[in-house]
């Protein structure tokens, strides 16, 4: 995901006003998943009620990592993705679940997000100092390894059944967490709540002395600039671009979103895709979507679901859905 949000941080202010909290604004600050986290929130039952919605979200994050993050080496995504074409690998009925969302997601993006796509994304490195573009040998055969249907799975177990197939999770578990951190702070008698992992939000009642968390949307002509705002409360919102993670080789520029159908960047001319939706994870997807798809398939593909609403910035053109400019300018 690209990092296109800047929370604006409001203040606190007498009963009545905006909010109509009295209580100060906190922030939960750490680092977890390759990216900074935060969580702002006012805690009307006091300190306790704060360090024990802290302790427990940071926990809940640092054991999510622990167990699905394919850096890990001990986690168990990275043992199943390394039994891949040897052995079945024991999983419980939390991994079991996020299999179920994988085989969910695979079909709700008709094979765009898929989670079997880590062959072919590492050939694509726009980390290295020296990006060199893959052979098109390279890129059929990563692409041999690739497609979800390709995994099997008997109850409590699961095999990849290639060598050098994987797993990733990167494509919705950050949005995933951010979902499970706002359920935490509900569960805690928090109310009032934006959780911000790497700008993909989720966003809980209202801050004090505004009708709304305000947000700003980042200009991907301009990067580090607002081209204009939201304003969310019982939304999550997440946008997917590739302006500010790409190399260029023999004088072409290549983006980091890859189509695992293709096993090649995205090449349509979109630079941004932001979308607002129930959740988070609803709204990661739809982005990831919609910017594989491009305009007007991703705006179709985003209107296709209830409840969401997108903004779709390309090269030499911009598209939105019906809805969207309801969420303009509202703080």
């Amino acid at each position: 995901m690209a990092p296109p949000f800047q929370p604006q941080p409001p203040q606190s202010t007498p009963d009545g006003a905006g909010g109509g909290h009295s209580f100060p604004l906190r922030k939960l600050t750490f680092h977890a998943m390759a990216t900074a986290c935060e969580v702002q929130y006012v805690a009307p039952a006091g300190e306790a009620q704060a360090l024990a919605f802290e302790r427990a979200a940071v926990a809940w994050v640092q054991a999510f990592e622990a167990k699905y993050s394919r850096f890990r080496p001990t986690s168990l995504l990275s043992r199943i993705n390394a039994a891949a074409g040897r052995d079945w690998v024991a999983v419980d009925p939390e991994m079991e679940a996020m299999l179920d969302l994988c085989q969910t997601l695979y079909f709700m993006t008709q094979g765009v997000l898929d989670p079997t796509a880590l062959p072919v994304l590492r050939l694509w490195n726009w980390k290295q100092e020296t990006p060199v573009l893959p052979s098109a040998t390279q890129v059929t055969e990563a692409l041999s390894l690739v497609g979800w249907a390709k995994v099997k799975r008997k109850p409590g177990r699961v095999f990849l059944p290639m060598a050098g197939m994987a797993l990733d999770f990167g494509g919705f578990g950050k949005e995933y967490a951010v979902d499970m951190v706002a359920r935490l702070a509900t569960e805690h008698g928090l109310s009032a709540v934006l959780v911000d992992f790497g700008h993909d939000l989720r966003a809980l009642g209202v801050p004090p002395g505004r009708p709304a968390w305000h947000v700003g949307l980042e200009d991907p002509f301009h990067p580090g600039s607002c081209r204009e705002s939201v304003g969310l409360s019982g939304q999550g919102i997440a946008s997917s671009g590739d302006y500010q993670r790409s190399f260029v080789a023999d004088g072409r520029r290549y983006g980091h979103i890859i189509d695992p159908r293709t096993g090649r960047p995205v090449a349509n001319g979109c630079i941004q895709a932001t979308v607002i939706a129930g959740t988070c994870l609803q709204a990661g997807v739809l982005s990831t979507t919609a910017f594989v798809l491009g305009i007007p398939r991703g705006l179709e593909f985003i209107q296709s679901c209830p409840g969401a609403e997108g903004l779709l910035v390309a090269e030499r053109s911009r598209g939105q859905t019906r809805g969207f400019y309801q969420y303009l300018a509202m703080v």
